[in-house]
């Protein structure tokens, strides 16, 4: 059974107040596994020490960021702190606007990856929703991988179904192979993303979303057919219908009482 961790990135607006108390409530709840965005104000040495005495694991994060040649060097740094052997990726919608964007962006993420592999680090990527777009009946980010083949994958199965409009375990099949990490959120697939917010100084494209098990997204067909080399699943919900420490809680509950991934309890 796939071990359970949760993207801090959901609990962003009570991690800016207390950011260990909200690190010790997640490993009350039982989650395995943090997967953070951000340290907020704590040094990543001093965050790996807090998350082992909590009894917290670290697979992956999203801090370090790769974005281009002028910061793999910080990132490389940063995970080696966090005992990271994996760096993340992603883009914005502009960047998979259309064919020549596509290259552009897949020119850029060849040589990151060329880069971090010489320093033993993979390259994995982080999907939204316009990835999964067609371009002449062909999936945006399927012509995207066959230009940088060695890039692996974090798939976010709620965006994949690019707002209801694909099958997020056919589009999980599709990249099987490449695919080391997943994102779960739930919510009303085919709804409109209500434009972006600013949300604390940050433009943010948004969602609402629901506890998992709770919305319609098919978690557990999903869960059967997680790729062999899959590492983790991991919670995310960027923003939530309802109080979203509840919300955490219950997608806890739901993913570890019905036996589709293990917690410390």
């Amino acid at each position: 059974m796939l071990p359970l961790g949760v993207q801090l990135y959901s609990l962003r607006t009570l991690a800016q107040k207390d950011f260990h108390a909200v690190l010790k409530k997640v490993a009350d709840i039982g989650y395995k596994l943090v997967e953070p965005a951000g340290f907020w104000d704590i040094k990543p040495s001093e965050f790996k020490k807090i998350l082992d005495d909590l009894g917290l694991g670290i697979i992956s994060s999203h801090s370090p960021w790769a974005r281009s040649k002028g910061n793999l060097g910080e990132s490389m740094e940063i995970a080696s702190i966090l005992g990271l052997d994996k760096i993340v990726c992603g883009y914005g919608a502009p960047d998979f606007q259309d064919m020549d964007a596509i290259k552009r962006t897949a020119d850029n993420t060849n040589m990151m990856q060329e880069n971090l592999a010489k320093n033993g680090f993979t390259l994995f990527q982080h999907n939204h929703d316009f990835e999964f777009q067609r371009i002449d009946g062909k999936l945006k980010y399927e012509i995207y991988r066959e230009l940088c083949p060695n890039v692996k994958y974090e798939i976010d199965c709620f965006w994949s179904t690019n707002l209801g409009t694909e099958d997020p375990v056919k589009m999980l099949d599709l990249f099987a192979k490449d695919t080391i990490l997943l994102h779960m959120k739930d919510g009303v697939a085919s709804q409109k993303v209500d434009g972006n917010k600013m949300v604390n100084g940050i433009l943010e494209r948004h969602v609402e979303l629901m506890p998992l098990g709770t919305g319609t997204l098919p978690i557990r067909d999903l869960i059967a057919h997680a790729p062999a080399q899959t590492q983790a699943v991991i919670v995310e919900l960027d923003y939530c219908n309802t109080e979203m420490v509840s919300a955490i809680e219950q997608s806890y509950k739901f993913m570890v009482e019905n036996g589709l991934a293990a917690g410390n309890k």
